[in-house]
């Protein structure tokens, strides 16, 4: 299981020829995540020797002249110097194909270049692509024949989002599941992918300080923060479609939260990690009349002293926009072991520092004040950092040195990406391994992301009878103000926000 192991080598015997096609060659995609996470892996010797990686893309090239484009991605997108036998491994199992995603006659060519490879391939499709060509996409594949097997297997990896809505997201369900059964859909949330998330469950179970109080019994809050400080910049049409409910929280944040909240699972095997993740959605439309919602648009400000644009004037974005670039909600679990325990989430764009970290606030030990002042101490919190750095921090109270009663909060930190020569897998270069070698654990099943789009049109309904005046924060800001007040009318505060 992917959150005990860590990357192992895939199986040469069993998968010693796989096809990997990769739709969006030229997408951003492609080249920021996918092929520096190939190259990644190929250097850890975790890429099957046969493999084959057939890139797709619209326009004229040959193999050469984009695998130069390749090579200068990867270089632009690792940070150390570059391996050039594994850089070699990887060229060698590139392949341009041009074709246009609405072609017969390209899927047929594609069709004989595999068959021309190997007729025995195990075949994965990568759907890089913007999501109004995934129907296309899936459509000739099937009408070419192109997912038919016997002794193989076919595999198709798509990018969020998984719809707009529930609506949406059902009729492309019904599209991918007429062509590929569920075991072979691997809907992707690169999220799932990052080290530290994988790691907030071996936190929480394997170790017996943390799982005995890891109930309303001994936690106050919980609050789950996802930041950014960059703006929509050149992606105002897909954001005016979708907004921070759709972009953000419907899949991020809520892995975020299904993960930090489900119960103990029978086994660590993928089908009952996800059958835990699917209770806490299903509590969660349980309790959808005590959701809080606060949503903000941003407006100009600085961002590290330089002055940015706000929202409405960013490039493809309507002049009176209503979309929302940040949202603040507090959620409740109906269940025993949450009950009374209010989880808050927090995602935003352009705001003060990009972090995004799970923060657990214990609750306070009754009638024990600070011997030296009389007044209330510190509750204990724990930090689950997982971007950008990575790494687990514990705030308890002790002793201040050198007095006789002070008590002072300290910080007990381990930086998991802060040693020298230690460096976290890339969630792309996780995530791709896992595909290939048919680990879903860390994909979304379809009743998880049906149940998810269930909660989030709720939660859309619920603001449109609200009234926003937007914008309502400056960029460079930790949100609006009613986002503090949320956590203000229940005696609490954002443990992330710092004015120093």
């Amino acid at each position: 299981m992917i959150f005990l192991e860590g990357v192992t080598k895939l199986n040469k015997k069993e998968y010693k020829s796989i096809i990997m096609v990769i739709f969006g060659a030229n997408g951003d995609l492609t080249h920021r995540k996918l092929m520096p996470a190939l190259y990644n892996l190929e250097k850890a010797d975790t890429l099957p020797e046969e493999l084959k990686i057939i890139a797709i893309g619209r326009r004229e090239k040959t193999s050469r002249s984009y695998i130069k484009e390749i090579i200068s991605s990867i270089k632009e997108n690792i940070d150390e110097k570059l391996n050039k036998d594994a850089l070699l491994k990887l060229q060698e199992k590139i392949i341009y194909h041009k074709q246009d995603f609405a072609d017969d006659k390209g899927y047929q060519k594609l069709k004989k270049l595999i068959a021309l490879i190997n007729k025995e391939n195990n075949i994965l499709y990568y759907l890089a692509v913007s999501p109004h060509y995934f129907d296309v996409i899936i459509e000739k594949i099937s009408s070419n024949k192109m997912a038919e097997n016997k002794d193989t297997w076919t595999r198709v990896v798509i990018e969020k989002p998984f719809g707009s809505n529930l609506e949406t997201a059902q009729r492309l369900n019904e599209k991918i599941t007429g062509v590929f059964p569920e075991k072979n859909i691997y809907r992707i949330d690169h999220y799932l992918g990052k080290e530290m998330l994988q790691n907030l469950i071996v936190i929480r179970f394997a170790n017996s300080v943390f799982e005995p109080i890891w109930n309303n019994k001994y936690i106050d809050n919980i609050q789950i923060s996802s930041c950014e400080k960059l703006g929509v910049e050149t992606r105002g049409a897909y954001y005016e479609k979708l907004g921070i409910l759709r972009d953000m929280v419907q899949n991020h944040m809520l892995q975020l939260l299904t993960l930090t909240a489900m119960e103990p699972p029978k086994s660590y095997s993928e089908e009952h990690i996800r059958d835990e993740k699917l209770k806490v959605i299903k509590s969660l439309i349980k309790s959808i009349d005590s959701i809080q919602t606060v949503c903000g648009q941003y407006g100009k400000g600085l961002i590290d002293s330089k002055p940015v644009i706000g929202y409405r004037q960013e490039t493809n974005v309507d002049d009176e926009s209503n979309t929302a670039t940040f949202a603040a909600i507090k959620f409740s679990i109906d269940n025993p072991r949450w009950k009374g325990v209010p989880f808050y989430i927090r995602t935003g764009k352009r705001l003060k520092d990009k972090v995004t970290q799970v923060v657990i606030e214990f609750k306070q030990l009754p009638k024990i004040k600070n011997f030296n002042n009389n007044e209330e101490l510190k509750p204990n919190i724990l930090v689950i950092k997982i971007h950008p750095e990575e790494g687990v921090e514990f705030i308890f109270n002790t002793k201040k040195p050198r007095t006789i009663n002070d008590i002072v909060p300290v910080e007990m930190d381990f930086c998991q990406n802060c040693q020298v020569g230690v460096s976290s897998p890339e969630a792309y270069e996780r995530l791709l391994h896992d595909a290939l070698r048919g680990d879903a654990t860390l994909f979304t099943r379809w009743d998880e992301v049906k149940y998810s789009w269930i909660l989030i049109d709720a939660i859309s309904n619920l603001r449109e009878n609200d009234k926003h005046i937007f914008p309502n924060y400056k960029a460079g800001t930790w949100g609006p103000e009613k986002a503090d007040e949320l956590l203000g009318n229940d005696n609490r505060k954002w443990w992330l926000k710092q004015d120093n």
